[in-house]
């Protein structure tokens, strides 16, 4: 069998990915290190994502807004823990005009800026300010916004939608009147990241909460959803944290309470990323390229007419159109079907592996015989061979696929997400329970995927002492699963009482 990529996972499976985002086109290099340029196809996944997952953000009653892009240092300095988390990635404009000199563009020595900007690495502090105004009273809480925009981290070692220096999210953040009310929060947009990765993208996740050395910058508490990857290292794919009166307390977000006395609004934040692109090529993605599930696929059904110069081409460019449009007119997932007649000037061949690569849900290829006998030919992605190591197309009678389009994209969204579901709970080592079977475990010829062990959430130089033990073997503590098993035994890292079970696994 001979697979449209020039590299197969098992080769090499960080060349792999590469291979699936040049050959998809989904993005390139951009002449600026960390920072990619994203194809209209890698653009189009994202757009929907945007489109479903701000639905859901709006239904539990968030407005969207936008902030600046530069944020003042001082509103950093205000909150310690939180710059010092971020200090190293940050990206700094001190200067605010250019002069020639020596035939070279230089920063002007009097155009210095009477206070460095930070370029946006995330929001809390600028958000924060806006809402020490916003809120006077209880009556002005909750405050529930989020904003769609791009973020600068100034990353080392870099990797395409993974980690780079910029990148595109969304971001929440809400001040609410008591901690319950803002955990309650915490835990409502957790849901709401876990349901979009497993209905929309097909990621079968674990929700739970991070350890304490794993907390975002001046968090109380930080929650994430966690992705298995087909190489069985782990990506964090969304995150929401509880941040307290952290930020409120360095921002002065404070309001009147029913009994006029003033208290610190509780607030918190979470986020999103490009990065779920990422995690959807290593879920999904085969040695023939991408496989996108229907649901954020920019066009679910792409028609290949396959056209010869001949006299016969209009009848046949004709046809496809009026399935085109009979597609269009179907409803799927309660959204129209996103269907595409590929008319470019190529050969169909080329045309039909170009969308195989691309991960297009559904290929449709129609030629002079299909016309006259009113047939298609038709390509899932999620099973592109049969068992004989052939193409699997299957001519079907046209009226015939119409009526079953929708169900056929349905089950395409099912099938994806059953396989990567199997993958993960087949995974997940429950049984180990020393730090010798633990090493073991990871030091398999294959990576196999995470462990689940008892842990007794040690603070301080003892949880230090287990970071730097992970760090030697290159693992990282993942969550806390919110519906793992009550821990039973003694912590594998410290031999005292276990209150928890803990994922430990490598990761992006």
């Amino acid at each position: 069998m001979k697979h449209a990529l020039n590299v197969t996972r098992e080769q090499d499976f960080s060349a792999w990915y590469q291979a699936v985002i040049s050959e998809a086109d989904m993005a390139e290099e951009s002449g600026v290190r960390g920072c990619m340029v994203i194809r209209p196809w890698g653009y189009g996944i994202w757009e929907r994502i945007q489109t479903l997952l701000d639905a859901r953000i709006k239904q539990t009653g968030h407005e969207n807004c936008y902030f600046p892009l530069f944020i003042p240092l001082s509103y950093f300095e205000k909150e310690a823990e939180h710059v010092d988390g971020f200090a190293k990635e940050m990206a700094v404009v001190t200067h605010h005009r250019l002069i020639q000199k020596d035939g070279k563009l230089v920063p002007d020595p009097d155009a210095k800026l009477e206070e460095p900007l930070v370029v946006r690495p995330t929001s809390e502090t600028v958000i924060g300010a806006a809402f020490s105004r916003w809120v006077q009273s209880w009556r002005d809480l909750p405050v529930l916004i989020n904003q769609w925009a791009n973020v600068v981290r100034w990353e080392m070692r870099t990797r395409m939608f993974l980690r780079t220096s910029e990148f595109l999210w969304q971001e929440g953040h809400t001040a609410h009147a008591t901690v319950d009310e803002a955990m309650d929060e915490t835990m409502k947009m957790l849901e709401v990241y876990r349901s979009f990765a497993e209905e929309c993208v097909g990621l079968p996740v674990v929700a739970g909460e991070k350890p304490e050395n794993e907390r975002f910058p001046g968090a109380v508490a930080t929650y994430s959803i966690e992705a298995m990857m087909q190489d069985g290292k782990a990506l964090q794919a969304g995150t929401s944290h509880f941040l307290g009166t952290t930020f409120s307390q360095a921002q002065n977000i404070k309001f009147q309470n029913a009994e006029g006395q003033q208290e610190l609004a509780q607030t918190t934040s979470w986020g999103m990323s490009t990065r779920m692109i990422g995690g959807l090529i290593m879920v999904h993605g085969d040695d023939d390229g991408l496989r996108v599930p229907p649901r954020v696929a920019p066009y679910q059904i792409v028609i290949v007419p396959m056209l010869r110069d001949t006299d016969e081409d209009a009848a046949i460019v004709d046809y496809c159109t009026d399935l085109v449009n009979q597609l269009n007119d179907l409803d799927v997932f309660r959204e129209p079907v996103r269907a595409l007649l590929d008319k470019r000037p190529a050969k169909a061949a080329t045309k039909r592996w170009g969308w195989v690569k691309k991960g297009a849900p559904i290929v449709i290829e129609v030629g002079g015989r299909d016309v006259a006998g009113g047939n298609v030919s038709v390509i899932r992605r999620d099973r592109l061979y049969r068992a004989d190591g052939k193409l699997d197309s299957a001519i079907v009678a046209k009226g015939d696929f119409v009526a079953g389009a929708s169900a056929m994209l349905a089950d395409i969204q099912a099938s994806l997400f059953a396989d990567a579901k199997a993958r993960l709970d087949g995974n997940i080592d429950r049984s180990i329970t020393d730090l010798d079977a633990l090493k073991a475990y990871f030091k398999a010829s294959k990576t196999p995927g995470w462990a689940l062990v008892q842990w007794s959430k040690p603070t301080g130089a003892a949880l230090e002492k287990v970071v730097q033990w992970l760090k030697g073997e290159k693992l990282t503590l993942r969550n806390v699963p919110t519906d793992a098993d009550a821990a039973d035994g003694a912590c594998i890292f410290t031999g005292g009482t276990a209150v928890e079970r803990v994922l430990v696994g490598r990761s992006y």
